[in-house]
């Protein structure tokens, strides 16, 4: 019979990794650098997981190093994750959840990326709420955050809160573990944990957690704040404070070892007094929070409002010219199945608080829509529109969107 709640040296159970398994295997992903695949892992489940269980447990699990991949930015330019491999990535998650029941109940109520039970939308709410009664807003970008980690000073902060021997060997060894480039090149790793990685932004939030979060604690507990992983916005009453705060939190990061943005790290005046010029608005996880006349009891007051950003909707349409909707010969039925979790999802995130900011996405897709029905039907304008109105009188949910704006 086998025992899953086995134990070697390293208190690590077969049930641990078991459960690691099925959590990694639920978000997929592609592989690392031993282009082993989810269908070669799953053929050969049973003798893979015994072989990580037994490497973990005596201590000789060594991981391979992660797979250089490029993603497009949304403001332009490139971010490079690192891909472990599937085994790295169990492993990791195996230590990820551990880890994770130590240092949760330590982090910041105003923490709020990657952490259970915790979102965008809370951070966002929370940062609206606080610029009611906060004129100033500093939002600070930390300059290359996930790679200029540093190693000692993570490892420190691990030591202070977890004394588990086998997660610092291991949390060791991934930080140190290399990096295959495009080219197949191999560099070593000296600072940073890779975008990527299972357990990469748990790492990230305690380091965050002990150089900001924690300072800010105990320094500045009247200035509130919101971060989620790197992105931060700090909130103060006057220009004068703002000026400050950005001063002191650059001289304490730089205690870090990480570096503020000079150029997009920037003090914005939602809509107080100042003597200097500053952006009346700023950007927070794909919402632009700005002010906004509102009637109150009757009267027109300038209220801090939730906008989706013109970034994010700069990405959404490009988005939609990319599925080059006006080629699929296919009914109209079949391409709504196929956009309906798109469209569902952008509806999910950036309408929580309102939708009539979006009514410009959704008017776009409308005539990437009509510009089907011309190339499918070979009709004029006005008989597409028509046409396509028709069809939305008999079936007015067929696309999700058509609830917010009819075609």
């Amino acid at each position: 019979m086998i025992d899953y709640y086995e134990i070697k040296s390293q208190p690590i159970t077969r049930v641990m990794v078991l459960q690691a398994y099925k959590k990694v295997r639920a978000n997929k992903g592609s592989g690392g650098v031993d282009d082993m695949d989810w269908e070669w892992l799953d053929n050969n489940l049973k003798t893979e997981l015994y072989k990580l269980w037994n490497r973990l447990t005596s201590g000789s699990y060594f991981p391979m190093p992660v797979k250089e991949v490029p993603i497009k930015k949304k403001g332009g330019g490139e971010r490079k994750l690192g891909i472990p491999t599937l085994v790295d990535r169990i492993a990791q998650q195996v230590a990820k959840t551990h880890l994770e029941r130590i240092l949760e109940p330590h982090f910041h109520n105003s923490s709020f990326g990657y952490r259970p039970a915790r979102n965008c939308h809370q951070a966002v709410e929370q940062a609206n709420k606080n610029t009611y009664d906060h004129d100033f807003v500093i939002d600070m970008d930390i300059k290359g955050f996930f790679d200029t980690i540093d190693h000692d000073l993570l490892m420190k902060a691990v030591r202070f809160y977890c004394d588990d021997k086998w997660i610092l060997l291991y949390v060791e060894r991934w930080l140190k573990a290399g990096i295959v480039q495009q080219d197949s090149t191999y560099i070593d790793r000296l600072t940073g944990t890779p975008q990527g990685g299972v357990i990469s932004p748990l790492l990230a939030n305690l380091f965050l957690h002990v150089g900001f979060d924690k300072w800010m604690e105990i320094n500045h507990p009247e200035k509130p704040f919101e971060r989620y992983a790197d992105d931060v916005v700090v909130h103060c009453k006057t220009e004068k404070q703002a000026i400050f705060m950005l001063k002191r939190i650059g001289e304490r990061l730089q205690k870090c070892k990480l570096t503020l943005h000079p150029v997009k790290t920037k003090i914005v005046n939602i809509r107080g007094r100042s003597e200097k010029k500053y952006p009346k608005s700023y950007d927070f996880l794909g919402f632009t929070i700005r002010p906004h006349w509102v009637k109150v009891n009757g009267k027109m007051m300038l209220m801090p409002s939730m906008f989706m950003s013109r970034k994010s909707k700069n990405s959404v349409v490009e988005k939609f010219k990319e599925l080059n909707i006006h080629k699929r010969r296919k009914p109209l039925e079949v391409i709504a199945s196929e956009l309906r979790p798109i469209i569902q999802g952008i509806i999910n995130y950036y309408c929580k608080f309102s939708a009539n900011h979006t009514r410009e996405i959704w008017n776009q897709l409308n005539t990437r829509l009509l510009k089907w029905v011309k190339w499918e039907k070979g009709l004029y304008k006005m008989a597409s529109i028509r046409w396509l109105r028709k069809k939305y009188m008999e079936s007015p949910l067929l696309f999700p969107h058509w609830k917010l704006v009819n075609p």
